[in-house]
């Protein structure tokens, strides 16, 4: 996808929707409310020690920090294509490894993840991104690894209030509405499930997802 349309010279999104904004975009992530919506991802999530994780839009690192405190034993990665938010991660967590990286195009090999994570990001996709985006988690997961994702959509209506009616003005948003992300999903070749979905006062609803590769049990 491209940003141009926001001010920017990219074929990404930036974390804070504009370069200019970066700054200020830790604090309005915490106004918005991600902070419990990263803790709650990462208790569906199940992270154990030995377990390679990978969090796809990472944007300043803040959901691959939580995680990697939670559960120190795992090895967990965090990728964005955003250079500068990157940059912010590593000065805020300079012994995680981060990689600049489309969610679409990750450098890992075939099978080699426990767990892919998502967070509040594939709403900002086009249709046929969101689709090359789970082929590509499914590929990197290993057979009974799990791609988790927490994002504006799902059942919402304008009966949620104004942030939804708000929201559903976007044509990304529209297009995360539903069922349409478990059909996505399921098209890759998970089995899905919609976990929670819950109004949100600042993005209209959140609801999370499980997807699991099948195959063997994890390890």
């Amino acid at each position: 996808m491209t940003s141009r349309t926001l001010g920017n010279d990219h074929d990404y999104l930036p974390a804070a929707g504009n370069d200019l904004f970066l700054p200020f975009y830790d604090l309005l992530s915490r106004a918005l409310g991600s902070p419990a919506v990263h803790h709650t991802l990462l208790a569906q999530a199940c992270i154990e020690s030995g377990h390679a994780v990978l969090e796809i839009g990472c944007g300043t690192g803040n959901l691959t920090i939580l995680a990697q405190r939670a559960v120190p034993g795992a090895d967990v990665t965090g990728t964005d294509p955003d250079p500068r938010a990157l940059a912010r991660a590593e000065r805020k967590a300079p012994a995680l490894r981060f990689e600049r990286a489309y969610a679409q195009d990750l450098p890992h090999p075939d099978g080699s993840v426990d767990r892919v994570l998502s967070a509040l990001m594939l709403h900002h996709l086009d249709a046929d991104t969101k689709a090359a985006v789970a082929a590509e988690a499914f590929r990197v997961l290993r057979p009974g690894g799990r791609l988790h994702i927490a994002d504006i959509g799902g059942p919402m209506t304008p009966a949620d209030g104004f942030a939804a009616r708000l929201h559903l003005r976007s044509a990304h948003v529209r297009g995360n509405l539903g069922d349409t992300p478990l059909s996505v999903l399921r098209t890759a070749g998970f089995h899905t499930e919609q976990v929670l979905s819950h109004p949100h006062r600042a993005l209209g609803r959140v609801t999370y997802y499980r997807a699991t590769r099948p195959g063997n049990a994890e390890r």
